[in-house]
């Protein structure tokens, strides 16, 4: 059934839109190269568990869970702001 002027999927293809941007930003911000036997910030040592579970690792836990912190939830796109989803 079709609603105003989208049509049948459009609304699954906005969530896949949104789900696929997601996707590629937290794949853009994932480190890249060897990763560091110790933390950039605090100088700890980092264990090799998460250096091989992380590759281009960069902080120790507690920097990065301080680092997460700091970037706060990820901004998305407003697609719900749309024309379409304003005929319904």
């Amino acid at each position: 059934m079709a609603t105003g002027w989208a049509g049948d999927g459009a609304v699954q293809d906005q969530i896949d839109a949104t789900v696929g941007d997601a996707v590629k930003r937290a794949r853009s911000q994932l480190p890249k190269g060897p990763g560091l036997a110790r933390c950039e910030d605090c100088d700890a040592r980092i264990p090799k568990a998460r250096r091989e579970a992380v590759p281009g690792v960069r902080l120790c836990v507690a920097c990065q869970e301080i680092h997460d912190h700091a970037q706060g939830s990820a901004s998305g796109y407003n697609r719900r702001g749309s024309k379409d989803s304003q005929l319904r």
